[in-house]
């Protein structure tokens, strides 16, 4: 069973020095995961036993289509109104833990490797019920809608059941597994997972309109960045402006896996709005 790395807060010692690897430009983010920290968490009005670190969300020059939060909910926590913006849509992705997600009127056990996409407007619900916590990232956007097209409908999934696509002549270096079809229009976000094997690289500098943020669940590499190489590894993310140049070699000696957001099939907005 796959690993994903799981924040568990905490403080450094105070004989620790301050040099870390957070970075903060124009272009990018690095936010390692020496910053997920017991004083860095949020809490939400409407959840009981929960704190989520917030690691992308709106801002001029920085994250402007989504949200992305790493959401911990302890034994007996949960939400029976977890979303109060009826225009946003959502991803979840559980990496540790177990947790009951109810849509409607169906529920469904959550368990690592778990993945539910909730559109806007849907009624849901969220309970641990488990003698453990269960941590699982949230990612949000604001649903686009297409003229002609329906919108997405509920859906969970796991890991072990979504088509894992090879990158062309890869020979499985590098791939991606897809929780959406690529062809479906009517999502306006992909979140995905994508894997390199050790020694497996993004063999050119991918520049595109495409904002990410990606937040690494396995292993290590070095990721090109603008014009820098940043060595990244598991529990480690990082946003990704708008034709951010972007590449990778995945280091070894295990797998390199990260969960992708990025905004995709319409229109770009024309002025402000």
């Amino acid at each position: 069973m796959t690993n994903y790395y799981t924040p568990t807060g905490g403080l450094p010692p105070q004989t620790d020095l301050l040099t870390g690897r957070a970075v903060f430009t124009d272009a990018y983010a690095v936010i390692p995961k020496g910053t997920l920290r017991d004083i860095t968490t949020s809490l939400l009005p409407g959840w009981d036993k929960m704190r989520m670190w917030v690691i992308a969300r709106p801002l001029s020059g920085f994250a402007e289509t989504f949200s992305h939060y790493i959401t911990e909910v302890a034994p007996g926590g949960g939400s029976k109104s977890p979303e109060t913006d009826q225009g946003a849509q959502a991803v979840l992705f559980v990496v540790s833990g177990h947790a009951e997600l109810t849509i409607g009127d169906q529920t469904h056990l959550l368990f690592p490797g778990s993945y539910a996409y909730l559109p806007a407007g849907c009624d849901w619900t969220f309970a641990n019920d488990h003698d453990a916590p269960c941590t699982f990232h949230w990612i949000r956007k604001t649903y686009v809608p297409a003229p002609g097209l329906p919108a997405p409908e509920a859906f969970v999934t796991q890991v072990s059941d979504a088509p894992t696509i090879e990158m062309e002549g890869t020979n499985g270096a590098w791939s991606t597994t897809r929780f959406v079809s690529p062809t479906n229009l009517s999502h306006d976000m992909h979140v995905n997972i994508v894997n390199f094997q050790p020694g497996g690289v993004i063999p050119f500098m991918e520049t595109h309109v495409m904002e990410h943020g990606l937040y690494v669940l396995e292993g290590k590499a070095v990721y090109r960045l603008n014009t820098d190489w940043v060595e990244v590894e598991a529990g480690d993310y990082m946003w990704l402006r708008a034709f951010c140049p972007q590449a990778c070699y995945a280091g070894g000696p295990g797998p390199f896996r990260y969960l992708l957001y990025k905004d995709v099939n319409r229109h770009m907005p024309l002025g402000l709005r």
